[in-house]
């Protein structure tokens, strides 16, 4: 979907923010906790911040037109991304930095720690139901949380289940926790939204995301 030039500024912006990070060391050492050398760490923030900017159709739901939106703030409005009209049906994507590379990344963990899965579900089933219920949906906004609510329980929840794996398993119960709670168990709201276009980690979420698993990473 297009996006405002504005849009595209602010997202240049962050990468830039973000580079500045690398090389102060801090994002570095964060991720170098999860195993992730300073070239792949690089290379998971690059990708993670250009492919926010894609989102992937998967389907289409019917949906209902509010009464009343609200009309958000007017720099909100020009930072959001371009909408095609709404027609009474919401398409559902996947954003591939917000929802794909988490997910992706989250495997590769399970995968290369000696996690219990046990573990690793508890953590999961913890920060989503947290998400859950701290997230709210906001018709012709998307969902809002708490920026700081999942990456503060994550660590703490990671840190009580197996502290000492407790790295990764912020990073994952917090990620996966978020995009369970405040997008997929949230579906059912995005009927009453209005919007043409509901992108699973993507726009806000992503942020949210990004911040929950290095936050939790730092905490943990």
């Amino acid at each position: 979907m297009p996006f405002s030039p504005l849009v595209l500024l602010a997202l240049l912006f962050l990468l830039s923010l973000l580079l500045v990070f690398v090389q102060l060391g801090l994002i570095s050492i964060t991720l170098a906790k999860l195993g992730l050398s300073p070239n792949s760490a690089m290379t998971l923030l690059l990708v993670s911040v250009t492919g926010s900017l894609v989102n992937l159709p998967l389907f289409k739901i019917a949906a209902e037109q509010p009464a009343a939106p609200p009309i958000p703030p007017p720099l909100l409005r020009l930072l959001r991304q371009r909408m095609p009209a709404f027609t009474g049906q919401t398409t559902i994507a996947m954003n591939v930095g917000g929802c794909m590379v988490p997910i992706i990344f989250s495997l590769y963990l399970i995968l290369n720690n000696p996690l219990p899965m046990l573990d690793v579900l508890l953590a999961i089933a913890i920060v989503s139901g947290i998400s859950y219920f701290s997230s709210r949906p906001i018709p012709g906004l998307g969902i809002g949380m708490p920026i700081l609510v999942a990456p503060l329980m994550a660590a703490a929840v990671a840190l009580l289940i197996n502290p000492e794996m407790s790295a990764p398993l912020a990073y994952i119960g917090g990620t996966l926790g978020v995009l369970i709670g405040a997008d997929l168990l949230r579906l059912k709201d995005i009927r009453r939204m209005g919007t043409p276009v509901a992108a699973i980690g993507g726009a806000g979420t992503f942020d949210g995301i990004f911040i929950t698993g290095i936050v939790a990473v730092i905490l943990a």
